[in-house]
């Protein structure tokens, strides 16, 4: 299995160093069901460090006000504030500040797109917007592994213009069937939207195969960050990517608050979506015009707080070192693949030799994965049940729902043990 990262560049984290991370969270202090808690839940949630809220409250505490809007002293710590954070967090990801647009989350941002497309589509935005523009005709492709939120959106897309949508469907295994790109992207292709890091199961997209068949049709690209951001090391410029998409919450931050990356020239030839104030140069009764991007994305007060704590997170993750939380975690999925796999009458779902961050589904077979579920919480480990929000997945996988376990840099080799050792005792527990 190739890794994910290249180990010349920084030293590994450490079984004493993540102990010491663990420490900055103090959630995972708190018991469940009388046993010390294990948090497998991070590609749900992520936890927060005690640095984040404290970076939230010290806002609210000394500069809260309304940015871009008055000249007293509050307004302008409160506005440096806001932009100094986004100057951090799209550092972050290889981006210019003005390539990065706040929302709420990412499946904010992926709407973002989709009804700033459709807009385009009915003539708004002028020429400039017309290569946004979707119609009968055009194709939309995604994959079979998406989140639902890189899926819906497309669907009401092609809907309401007319598009077609099509996808790169997987194999029994879960793996993208990359062969048929050169097919399925063509002359009517007008945008690829894709994964980065499958939710489901943890793989990591070969993103350069998709860019690249993209390109040579001239269609756009949109990536689902929500897993590679917090886990990996990402260079929006290095992947050329045209858009992505992240959220806060799921890379230490605090909920309610994600980002939209776009080149600079594509996010300035977008028509907006939300409007009303703080994003517009000139109204009057007939008609209105609005600023460039980021601004004209960003109407209405804004999450000025959250935007902060992000930033704080942002940083936290940036001196703990991407390339060695990535390589810390793949230690871990490693140790999760092959305990799991070696439990008598567990399924592990996943291309078996994929390169992946440190998330694997599971069944225990004959055990529904909700009472799966609860019997891992009545032993005070913390993991996620269901379709994961990718119920096509799972149909192509032949299951209706799996348990998930995924970690994050505050997990450690315990924590995989204890997992190992209560999913080990579910069938017996419940008779099968």
């Amino acid at each position: 299995m190739a890794s994910i990262t290249d180990p010349t560049l920084q030293k590994p984290l450490t079984s004493v160093e993540v102990a010491r991370i663990k420490a900055d969270f103090e959630i995972l202090e708190h018991p469940v069901a009388g046993n010390e808690l294990v948090y497998l839940d991070s590609g749900a949630t992520s936890q927060k460090p005690r640095c984040v809220y404290e970076a939230e409250q010290h806002y609210y505490e000394t500069a809260n006000a309304a940015v871009h809007r008055g000249a007293h002293t509050l307004a302008v710590e409160a506005t440096d504030i806001f932009e100094n954070a986004r100057a951090t967090v799209s550092a972050f990801i290889g981006a210019a500040p003005n390539e990065l647009v706040w929302t709420s989350n990412a499946t904010e941002a992926l709407n973002l797109l989709t009804y700033s497309f459709s807009n385009a589509s009915m003539g708004r935005g002028g020429e400039a917007a017309q290569r946004f523009a979707f119609g009968p005709g055009d194709e939309i492709l995604v994959t079979e592994l998406e989140h639902h939120a890189n899926l819906i959106p497309w669907q009401e897309l092609a809907f309401r213009t007319g598009a077609t949508l099509r996808y790169v469907p997987v194999d029994q295994d879960g793996a993208l069937r990359y062969e048929l790109l050169d097919d399925l992207v063509n002359e009517r292709t007008k945008l690829v939207a894709f994964t980065h890091v499958s939710n489901v199961l943890g793989t990591i997209t070969e993103v350069q195969r998709f860019v690249q068949a993209a390109r040579r049709v001239g269609a756009l690209t949109v990536l689902d960050g929500c897993q590679s951001v917090p886990h990996l090391p990402v260079d929006v410029k290095q992947l050329d990517v045209d858009f992505m998409a992240f959220s806060g919450h799921k890379m230490l931050g605090p909920t309610g608050i994600g980002g939209l990356y776009g080149k600079a020239e594509l996010l300035d030839a977008m028509p907006p979506f939300l409007t009303g104030g703080s994003m517009i140069t000139h109204v009057d009764m007939e008609r209105a015009e609005y600023l460039p991007a980021p601004q004209r994305f960003e109407a209405g007060t804004q999450r000025i707080a959250q935007v902060h704590g992000l930033a704080t997170a942002a940083s936290y993750l940036e001196e703990t070192g991407m390339q060695r939380i990535a390589q810390w975690e793949e230690h871990l999925g490693h140790l999760l693949y092959q305990g799991l796999s070696t439990l008598e009458g567990v399924r592990v779902f996943g291309p078996k030799d994929a390169t992946r961050i440190g998330t694997v589904p599971f069944e225990v077979i004959g055990v529904h994965p909700h009472d799966v579920g609860q019997y891992l919480d009545s032993r005070g480990i913390a993991v996620r049940v269901g379709h994961h929000c990718a119920q096509p997945l799972h149909r192509a996988l032949g299951v209706t729902a799996t348990t998930r376990a995924s970690t994050y840099l505050y997990n450690t080799e315990e924590d995989i043990s204890r997992l190992l050792e209560a999913v080990g005792s579910v069938r017996e527990y419940f008779g099968v």
